[in-house]
């Protein structure tokens, strides 16, 4: 399909106008717009079409993986000077998880510009957090072949601009609670449970301590100087335990 196809292949109003507010957003406009139509081009729409050849979008994905992971290092490489390895890949892992990317994209609307197969489209694939996370990491693939890892860098550094801040905030990376409960919903379709286990200290000074459950089982425990501090300690726990398996 040529390049000059790709508003045509689109199916949604304004097609051209949603392609320049994508680019305005991402503050680049792609030399070789074939590499833009093969980010938006998912595996379903390649098998309904009888063209030989036709590429969809899972190479460059890959590519994006692995441009995203290296690029985000480097972003907190500089900006956490002090932080061990371990941390920085905690860090790293809150960043580009599925949850993470999924908002990114939300944010640049990249779902209206998918080229899905029917099945796909009827079943909703413009919102699928993994189709749409895919998606982006497809589309930096595409920007660092076209344009080389310091402009990717630099498109990055400003999409992922409010992550990295709340990485920054010395309290928590993010609510863990609320972090480790969208991952939970998405991943196993369960909440966490939280149960208080224990209290210690004078009144005025007591230590809290909580365990957390998934579906009945027990995967992380916390302390705090609250319930909620307590709850927050064992979320954190469970969040990079289950990001690492």
């Amino acid at each position: 399909m040529p390049a000059s196809e790709i508003l045509a292949s689109i199916q949604v109003p304004s097609k051209k106008m949603k392609l320049d507010r994508l680019y305005k957003k991402l503050g680049y406009k792609f030399n070789d717009p074939d590499l833009l139509l093969k980010a938006f081009r998912h595996s379903s729409f390649k098998n309904e079409q009888p063209i030989p050849d036709l590429e969809d979008n899972e190479r460059l994905e890959f590519l994006g993986d692995a441009v995203l992971d290296l690029a985000i290092s480097h972003i907190l490489m500089e900006h956490f000077q002090n932080a061990e390895e371990g941390e920085l890949s905690k860090f790293r892992a809150s960043i580009v998880d599925e949850t993470g990317l999924f908002q990114v994209a939300r944010e640049l609307d990249l779902g209206v510009l998918l080229l899905l197969g029917k099945g796909e489209e009827q079943s909703g694939g413009r919102e699928k957090s993994s189709i749409l996370a895919n998606t982006l990491e497809a589309l930096i693939g595409a920007v660092y072949t076209d344009a080389g890892f310091n402009r990717t860098l630099k498109i990055i550094r400003r999409l992922f601009s409010s992550q990295i801040e709340k990485v920054g905030n010395n309290a928590v990376i993010y609510d863990f609670k609320s972090a480790l409960q969208e991952y939970t919903q998405q991943a196993f379709k369960i909440l966490p449970s939280y149960r208080l286990t224990g209290e210690s200290g004078p009144s005025h000074d007591k230590t809290f301590e909580v365990e957390l459950a998934l579906n009945g089982e027990i995967i992380s425990r916390g302390k705090g100087k609250s319930k909620k501090e307590a709850e927050q300690s064992a979320a954190k726990e469970a969040f990079f335990c289950l990001k690492e398996e």
